[in-house]
């Protein structure tokens, strides 16, 4: 190998272990895990001062879940200004022109759960770093906006937010939750030498665990703490992993009985959910909750929680869910809407999936479960809000997703409205307004692809272009 290609190898590889470390080194896969991302492949065009224009041959619209035929698309500054078909929309003088016409041209999409600071780094330094590696690899698969559901050991997501959005780094758009209150694990913690409160004992340096949220007082006391780092959101584990004594044992291996009974003890009672719901509205702030199903899961719907993720089972526990709990995710927020789910595959599948496998004797898992649950939402009528649970190898290729929701039933234009129109759903500061669709006045978030995503949902595992606030960043079109 020349000396030139070896040092480039080397170099990357150094990176990869740097940025990237986090990789898991598994056996038999059922989901893609994403190769080391080379920045350097992204490239950034701002747009002129006359603008952008760009022809497209195919332009997806969920408002009617069709392709519109030949538009042109005009962007001034980070604003899409006009949007209409070939004949009528006139392309302004000395705007660059972004010829797509034999591309299927969507709006940007949206991840709204990913974890992109999910190990203990040396450093908050580190970390940040680590976070934009991810962020930047989401972004050049097309995700222009993320929303971080845990960073459990930082509030580096709150910085990493706030440098994109000041210009000083590149990067999605960010809603950050900070670390998420969560008092639960896979099994249970071991004890330290000395006594002392739960989380807050040296050797256990871990931000999610050291709220203490044991009554509602100290459960309004956490959500400020997290409003006065400068969350968006604040996320809360509804549902424990083990049961009694410890079952099962080994270590991240949680959630089933050997006869194959979901655990779901739950974190929280109702009164310590509620207060954190009315804090945190107070505040200006949105609610998630992890909770897989039973009363963890009845405690976050009664609460007023904006976003359920994952519910796996139904409130009482049932497979497939049940008619209780779509009543009560018919039940209105106080804002008048009906909240959205969030229901991730990616971190459920692989390795995940064959654990509970094993564990519950061969009888289910979270990712089989999962499918039951979502065929049951999604023919109740609740918004499905894309969702991947990516962490360290998912960022950049969670678009997998797409052709599973297609194959538990979704049409193809459902599954790209999870990440447009539909992902914008209960999304902080009218941010939802703004993002999710190729029209007038909305940022000119936009992806493409070569093939026809309506005929063959995989097209969008293959992001050809993508532009945040009218920049591009990538443009592998032919």
């Amino acid at each position: 190998m020349p000396w030139k290609s070896f040092c480039k190898a080397a170099g990357a590889l150094a990176a990869m272990f740097l940025l990237a470390g986090h990789f898991l080194a598994l056996a038999a896969q059922s989901r893609p895990e994403a190769p080391y991302f080379d920045a350097s492949r992204m490239t950034m065009q701002p747009p002129p001062p006359a603008g952008v224009a760009i022809r497209a041959g195919r332009l997806f619209d969920p408002r009617t879940g069709t392709n519109l035929a030949n538009q042109i698309i005009v962007i001034q500054g980070d604003r899409i200004v006009e949007v209409g078909p070939a004949d009528r929309v006139k392309i302004p003088a000395g705007a660059r022109v972004i010829d797509l016409s034999a591309a299927t041209v969507l709006p940007g999409l949206i991840d709204r759960h990913v974890h992109l600071m999910q190990n203990q780094e040396p450093n908050d330094a580190r970390a940040l770093l680590v976070g934009q590696h991810y962020a930047l690899a989401n972004l050049y698969a097309g995700f222009t906006t993320l929303q971080d559901m845990n960073s459990p050991f930082t509030y580096a997501t709150v910085e990493l937010r706030d440098a994109i959005n000041k210009g000083v780094i590149v990067g999605p758009r960010l809603q950050v939750t900070g670390p998420a209150l969560n008092p639960r694990g896979a099994t249970y913690y071991p004890a330290p030498s000395e006594p002392g409160t739960f989380g807050m004992t040296p050797g256990m340096p871990v931000w999610q665990n050291t709220a203490n949220i044991n009554s509602p007082w100290l459960a309004r006391a956490a959500v400020r703490d997290r409003s006065h780092y400068g969350t968006d959101w604040v996320k809360i584990y509804e549902t424990e992993d083990y049961e009694g004594s410890g079952y099962p044992v080994p270590s991240g291996a949680g959630a089933f009985m050997p006869d194959g009974k979901m655990i779901s003890v739950p974190s929280l009672t109702l009164e310590e959910n509620q207060a954190i719901v009315d804090e945190a509205h107070r505040r200006g702030l949105k609610v998630a909750c992890h909770a897989y199903g039973g009363e963890g899961l009845r405690n976050c719907l009664v609460a007023g929680v904006d976003l359920p993720i994952h519910v796996i089972v139904g409130v009482t526990g049932a497979e497939g869910l049940d008619d209780e709990t779509i009543r009560l995710f018919k039940v209105p927020l106080a804002d008048g809407t009906l909240r959205p789910v969030n229901q991730t595959i990616w971190d459920l599948a692989g390795p995940l999936d064959e654990v509970d496998m094993k564990v519950s004797g061969g009888k289910t898992s979270r990712l089989r479960l999962t499918e039951a649950s979502f065929k049951r939402l999604v023919a109740a009528g609740v918004t499905q809000t894309f969702g991947s649970g990516a962490y360290t190898v998912g960022h950049g290729v969670q678009a997998y997703q797409f052709a599973i929701y297609v194959k538990w039933g979704m049409s193809p234009a459902q599954a790209l409205r999870t990440a447009t129109s539909d992902a914008t759903v209960g999304l902080n500061y009218d941010l939802g307004k703004q993002i999710g669709y190729v029209e007038k006045g909305r940022f000119a978030d936009i992806v493409a692809v070569s093939g026809d995503p309506l005929s063959d949902i995989t097209e969008m595992e293959r992001v050809k272009f993508v532009m945040k606030g009218g920049v591009v960043y990538r443009n592998d079109v032919k």
